[in-house]
This record gives C-alpha cells, sequence and structure tokens, in this order.
C-alpha cells in the first residue's frame, strides 16, 4: 500500500511517496529513505525522480520495509531551488518524517549517484541511520566545484533552480560541493554496514570513486561492481537484486 506524502525541510514542501508492505504483521518494521539523483537532460527536473515510487513500491513488497521515498528540492514537484547543502538537509528531514512513522523502529539510506552520496553524508552526522547503501555514487563533487559557474548554468538548464536571484552567494553555495564528500563522511559510518555497487562502463561517475569509498570505510563493507553496467543502476536488475539481498540481511 502506498500514499503521496509532504515532508517539510525548512519551510520548504518536498512531494513524497510511502510504500508499505502489504502484510506487515503488528511488531516493528525496517524503515528506508530512497533518494534519486541529479537530473540530467533538458529540464529534466520536471521528470526527476518520476520511477521511484514504483521503485519503493516494489522494495516494500518483497522485502517487508517501510519505504520513504522523495524528490529532492527543486525537483519533480518540490519546492525550492538546488544547493547541495539543500538536498543534504531534506534527506535529513525524510530521515525525520519516516523515524515518526508508526512501528518503524530503525532507518537505513539507500541512493543512487548524488542521493547514494548524500546518504553516506547524511548517515555520517545522524546515529539512527543503521547503514547505508550506495548505487553509482560519486567520492566527492570536485568535478562540479571546479567551475562554479558552469555548474550553476547546468543546475538552470536542467530546472533544478528557477529563481534567478538564486544562490544569493554563489561563494558560500560552491564551498558546499567543495565540503559535502562522501570520501570525507565514509570515515564516520563504522561500525554499521555499508554497500557500494557500481558498474564498470560508468560514463559519469568513474568506478574508481566506489573503490576510493571502500577504502576510506572502516566498518563491515560490500562492494559489488557489475560488469558492463552504466551509470543508471536503479534500471539494472542485478543492482535490484542486490539491494533487495542486503536489505534482507539487516536487522532491527
Amino acid at each position: 500500500m502506498a500514499m503521496p506524502h509532504l515532508i517539510d525541510s525548512g519551510g520548504l514542501r518536498l512531494s513524497g511517496h510511502l510504500a508499505r508492505p502489504l502484510s506487515s504483521g503488528t511488531g516493528s518494521l525496517n524503515g528506508l529513505v530512497l533518494c534519486h539523483g541529479f537530473p540530467s537532460g533538458p529540464r529534466g527536473a520536471a521528470t526527476s525522480g518520476q520511477t521511484y515510487p514504483q521503485f519503493a513500491d516494489r522494495l516494500a513488497a518483497e522485502t517487508g520495509w517501510v519505504v520513504l521515498t522523495f524528490n529532492f528540492r527543486g525537483s519533480g514537484t518540490s519546492e525550492g531551488n538546488f544547493s547541495l547543502g539543500g538536498w543534504l538537509a531534506d534527506l535529513g528531514a525524510a530521515v525525520d518524517h519516516l523515524s515518526a512513522e508508526p512501528r518503524v523502529n530503525g532507518v537505513w539510506l539507500a541512493g543512487s549517484s548524488t542521493g547514494g552520496a548524500l546518504a553516506v553524508c547524511a548517515a555520517a552526522e545522524d546515529e539512527r541511520v543503521r547503514g547505508v547503501a550506495t548505487l553509482a555514487a560519486p567520492a566527492d563533487f570536485d568535478a562540479w566545484a571546479g567551475d562554479a559557474r558552469r555548474f550553476l548554468q547546468h543546475a538552470r538548464s536542467v530546472g533544478v533552480i528557477t529563481s534567478p536571484s538564486f544562490p544569493s552567494d554563489l561563494d558560500a553555495w560552491n564551498r558546499e560541493l567543495r565540503e559535502i564528500r562522501a570520501l570525507t563522511a565514509v570515515t564516520k559510518l563504522a561500525p554499521r554496514p555499508l554497500l557500494v555497487v557500481h558498474g564498470t562502463d560508468d560514463d559519469v561517475v568513474p568506478v574508481s570513486d566506489a573503490r576510493a569509498l571502500v577504502d576510506a570505510a572502516d566498518g563491515p563493507v560490500e562492494m559489488r561492481i557489475l560488469v558492463g553496467a552504466g551509470h543508471r543502476l536503479r534500471h539494472d536488475p542485478r543492482a535490484v537484486a542486490i539491494l533487495l539481498g542486503w536489505m534482507d540481511r539487516q536487522q532491527l
């Protein structure tokens, strides 16, 4: 059973989708926050994450978990404009939202690309998070930060920034791109589990980022490198099967 949800993130309304297992008994349930990546293509923000509600429904049905997915600010029908710090705050708000759900007694995070990197960063600062799974996650955002004005124009072109006056401080906006780094945050995850999945043919985030994250992690880590897989692992049946198996092995 699924239902639309609105999540408040610092006064912004984010669109969300909550999927519950069809049969869940009366006991405590694991909860998962599922995060999409940065949109691509002209006006890609409008359709960003549009397949994630169905993905959440499938994960809930097959694992018995409660799964919350949502659109980060500036994407889908969520309010606001993109900043990396803003997206990180949105993820924190989603964790708050799912933690408040009846019977949810533990929250894990899973995310694709930018969403995966932010899942690592959020978990590093939030002890409520029990574990993290990443699909094609970048180790850092240095490529974006290297030319802030060019990346800002890209963000406008895909539609995650629509306000002409945003950001009010370009330097501060760019500083977040440099300082929010999964490669740094991953050192704080132990002893919580981490799953890192990446494709050998990813032309957006190199597979070396996955290896760097795993090398930097101190706790229990699983790395799965998928031969021939590209960047959009959400649509690769092997990656979905790996995520389902990892979820099945988690305990409240």
